[in-house]
């Protein structure tokens, strides 16, 4: 599996960064998870708008879903070549309502069936994309939010997607080759259950999940990435850096 990040601001868009979406590939499959702010324009510097395979959507809160509306767009609207064929994307229960009512003044209208084929996710459960296999566990987080493994020929990446501290998180990182997850807090400064993780808490389930790389993303413009850095650091024993755009690991 070759892993590229996209975007990896916490939130809203930094100066240098779009917000969440990390590109997967294997065997010329491309699977991307999360599409937010900012995320289509880069995308196009790592893909080609139509050459996507499918999409997963964690959870439907702005920074990790909005640009499925200017998506929506690029295959509705493409005369050249004529409307690519209907895209998988995965979701939470009302994800096709949710990107409608963003995209349209009549949230009933159909027309983004049309171009993605949406599919429900549920906790615990597993589906294969091309030669990808994933499985999915909802996460803590005040929306319906999901945190993925997705395995490839005995390699596994793990995503939290956005959570506070949960049994899920440790189970999905459990000997992953390499662990994507969130650290949007600071330890010391934010303290609110059930909604996002710190770099020490990302650095103690890499060390108990016995993961063998960590990569701290999601981290908000106004959150200090390198103490989150050093925080997770401390409690893992392993490689950990915090995600760049354009940042490309082989998994």
């Amino acid at each position: 599996m070759k892993l590229t990040v996209v975007g990896c601001s916490g939130s809203f868009p930094s100066q240098d960064s779009a917000c969440s979406s990390y590109l997967v590939e294997a065997d010329g499959y491309r699977l991307l998870l999360d599409m937010g702010n900012g995320a289509l324009g880069e995308l196009q510097r790592h893909c080609g708008l139509y050459d996507l395979d499918a999409i997963v959507l964690s959870h439907l809160h702005a920074d990790h879903c909005i640009d499925m509306c200017g998506y929506f767009v690029a295959r509705y609207y493409r005369f050249e070549g004529g409307r690519p064929a209907s895209i998988p994307v995965y979701g939470p229960e009302g994800t096709e309502r949710r990107l409608t009512t963003a995209y349209a003044d009549t949230p009933s209208e159909k027309s983004m069936s049309e171009v993605f084929d949406f599919h429900t996710l549920h906790g615990g459960g597993e589906f294969t994309a091309g030669p990808l296999n994933v499985r999915v566990e909802q996460v803590s987080h005040p929306v319906e939010a999901y945190g993925f493994r997705i395995e490839h020929e005995g390699s596994v990446l793990t995503y939290s997607g956005d959570t506070g501290e949960c049994d899920e998180v440790g189970s999905l990182a459990e000997n992953a080759d390499l662990f994507l997850c969130e650290a949007s807090f600071t330890h010391g400064k934010e303290d609110i259950p059930g909604l996002h993780l710190n770099g020490l808490q990302a650095g103690k389930y890499a060390q108990a999940a016995g993961v063998r790389r960590l990569v701290l993303t999601h981290v908000p413009p106004w959150t200090d990435a390198r103490a989150n850095l050093r925080d997770a650091r401390s409690a893992y024993a392993g490689p950990v850096e915090l995600a760049r755009p354009g940042a490309v690991y082989e998994i």
